[in-house]
């Protein structure tokens, strides 16, 4: 299993291959459809986002309420479908890796491979798991989303694996 310390550096992402196993340590983003949608359509006014996205990694979740001693509570992947529409404006501003489950359409692959960026799919189902690799987190923007505003994880040895590398091969394509 590969280690990998975020942010992601370009040599990283050059030498992951889909299907590989890796646990990511570092800070990362998260945000789901909501902030996606408000990102864009910033993003299409020719307006500054609340968040700097370049070399980001974000992950698609919003979690439950965290019990006692955890940052947060079970924390699972979204359907990143649901970012497909959002993705690719926001991939030529510079974000370079996403964490979510389930497949990405065409026109995120073709952004993946022209901004050598990473999708990685967390494990479905495995909610609890994933939680306790997340450390702390902290508040971006959009609170009024509650647990699917923008935060910052701190997160160590948290699973996954490349579903699309950056020359598009896709774990997801039989």
């Amino acid at each position: 299993m590969k280690k990998i310390t975020l942010p992601l550096k370009d040599e990283d992402i050059k030498n992951l291959k889909a299907g590989e196993s890796v646990l990511l340590s570092g800070a990362l983003i998260t945000g789901r459809d909501a902030a996606h949608k408000r990102l864009f359509e910033l993003a299409e006014k020719g307006e500054s986002l609340p968040v700097d996205i370049a070399g980001e990694t974000i992950y698609y979740v919003g979690p439950a309420p965290a019990k006692p001693g955890y940052a947060v509570g079970p924390a699972g992947p979204t359907s990143s479908y649901r970012m497909d529409k959002y993705t690719p404006k926001l991939l030529d501003m510079g974000l370079k890796g996403m964490i979510g489950k389930g497949i990405r359409n065409s026109e995120v692959k073709e952004a993946i491979v022209r901004n050598r960026a990473v999708y990685f799919a967390a494990i479905g189902g495995a909610a609890a798991l994933i939680a306790k690799s997340i450390k702390k987190t902290e508040p971006i923007c959009y609170e009024d989303l509650g647990t699917e505003s923008i935060r910052r994880y701190y997160v160590e040895d948290f699973p996954c694996v490349v579903a699309v590398d950056c020359n598009g091969n896709d774990v997801y394509d039989k």
